[in-house]
Order: structure tokens, then C-alpha cells, then sequence
């Protein structure tokens, strides 16, 4: 169906049935867009075991509705997320294992986490104002887009401490260039958003505090397309990235001839042979 007309009317806001994640993650519906917002400033918006747990439920939730074509991922105070909750993590060294066991159940849902994002039918796109390091990094170069306002600042500064960022490489190495990707791991210096931008592990740069406003209206723009077209578009990028070239194109091409057969391809395309507006059915 069509988006409907209050879409792009960013004013009208309905907010998510309250859930007892609600302190530190803030859900709200904005048409057709979803907003999720990290909102534990006071602890740098760190992936804590709860934070992490509320943002998988909410994907989770956000993949079987229909009525949302879009997510934006944003955070409340001066730091976008500061990465894994390390007080938190520290405290089970004093566990009979040295906190192997509990290190790798962080770290396996800390990946959930971050193929949740990748994996979800609608696009996700970061709106990052302030700093996003280590996880906090991953999160960005795992969204599908990202926005960063003039000021955000991007590190994976565990070279610095004797912890190599190994689980945000595996984003960075998908989205930058290697020599990119190894410098920022490497080096674990903060970069800041133009060179963020050179990278590509964002797609905008934007006045300080205009991220979430850029944000949104990547996610409007996404949101008035067949919701079919862009979850088997999104999937099959993902699927075909890591395939050789040979398998990716037999791959592409039978997405797309799934594709050219649904009904929203049919209509679109007659759409824009007889100049008219595409209604969108979603099949």
C-alpha cells in the first residue's frame, strides 16, 4: 500500500507500549519509522547485559511488524555508546574460570546483537552524535546506513588497553577499506567525522545535533518503497557479499527474477512506464 500521508510529518509521534527496558532503551513509532534511542547516558550509553538484552527484544519485536518500513538507532547524551560495559565485564574476573565462561556468553550476545541488525528486514540507519567507540563503533558499521553529526567522533581503542577490538573488526572489515579498517584498529586513535565519512563507515556528515533529523529522513525516504522490494534487496546484499563473483551473480539473479515476479515489481514498473504513482501491496 502507499505510505501513508502523515509519514513525512515527523511531528506525530506514538510512542511503543512501555516495557520495563524503557529507562535505558526509548522506542517510539514515527509513522512508518521506528526510533530506538540507547538512553543510559550516565554510563556513556555502554552495551550492558540489559542494554543489550532490550535492544535484541526490540529488533525482534520491529522484524515481524509489518507497519514498520524503517529503523533509526539514536542515543541520548554526549556519548553515542562507549561499547561493552567494562566495570560490568571486570567484576567476573574474580570467578572461578577467570570469566571465560561469562566473556564468551557476553560476547556471543553481543554478536546476536549485531547480526539482529543486519539481519532484520527493514534498514536500520545510525544517528550518531558524540563518540561511538569499540562496540559502540560496531554498532554503527553494522547499521545498513549512518549519519553522523559534525561533532561524533569514531575509535576501536582497545589496542590501548591490551584488548585488540576483534568482534568490531569483523563490522569494520565488511564496510571500510582493509588499510582503513587496520589503521582504525591498530592505531585506536578517534576519528572524527569527515574522515569517518572518507572511510565509509558513515554515508553523511551533518551540522552537530542534525543527525537524528538527517536520519529520519533517509528512513521516510526508504519508507515510501515497497517494504518486499527493500527486505529482499537488503538480504540479498548481505547474502552475495561474502559468495564469489560467480555465485553472487547466479545468486542476484534469481532474487531477482523472485523479484520481477512479485506483484509490487509489476506494479511499479507499469507505474513508471504509464507515469503514474505506485500503490504498494507488499506482495
Amino acid at each position: 500500500m502507499d505510505a501513508p500521508a502523515k509519514l513525512r510529518d515527523t511531528r506525530q509521534v506514538m510512542t511503543i507500549p512501555a516495557k520495563a527496558t524503557d529507562s535505558i532503551l526509548l522506542s517510539e513509532r514515527r509513522g512508518a519509522v521506528a526510533v530506538l534511542t540507547l538512553n543510559r547516558p550516565q554510563a556513556r550509553n555502554a552495551l550492558s547485559e540489559a542494554m543489550m538484552a532490550a535492544l535484541t527484544a526490540a529488533l525482534a519485536g520491529i522484524a515481524t511488524d509489518a507497519g514498520i518500513r524503517a529503523v533509526v538507532l539514536a542515543a541520548n547524551g554526549p556519548v553515542f555508546s562507549a561499547g561493552h560495559d567494562l566495570k560490568e565485564m571486570s567484576a567476573r574476573r574474580a570467578d572461578a574460570d577467570r570469566g571465560r565462561a561469562y566473556f564468551t556468553d557476553i560476547l556471543a550476545r553481543c554478536s546476536t546483537l549485531m547480526q539482529a541488525i543486519v539481519r532484520l528486514p527493514q534498514p536500520v540507519i545510525a544517528a550518531v552524535e558524540g563518540v561511538a567507540t569499540a562496540a559502540g563503533c560496531q554498532i554503527v558499521a553494522s547499521c545498513d546506513l549512518a549519519v553522523a553529526g559534525a561533532g561524533a567522533r569514531f575509535q576501536t581503542p582497545g589496542v590501548h588497553i591490551g584488548l585488540f577490538c576483534s568482534t568490531p573488526m569483523v563490522a569494520l572489515s565488511r564496510n571500510l577499506a582493509n588499510k582503513h579498517a587496520m589503521e582504525m584498529l591498530l592505531l585506536g586513535e578517534a576519528i572524527p567525522a569527515e574522515e569517518a565519512l572518507r572511510f565509509g563507515l558513515v554515508n553523511k556528515v551533518v551540522p552537530a545535533e542534525g543527525a537524528l533529523a538527517a536520519a529520519l529522513a533517509y528512513a521516510e525516504t526508504i519508507a515510501a518503497k515497497s517494504a518486499l522490494t527493500v527486505k529482499i534487496g537488503k538480504e540479498a546484499f548481505y547474502r552475495q557479499r561474502d559468495m564469489t563473483l560467480e555465485e553472487a551473480y547466479r545468486h542476484a539473479s534469481a532474487v531477482m527474477v523472485d523479484n520481477m515476479l512479485a506483484r509490487d515489481a509489476e506494479e511499479g514498473i507499469g507505474a513508471f512506464i504509464e507515469k503514474r504513482a505506485a500503490v504498494w501491496q507488499g506482495r
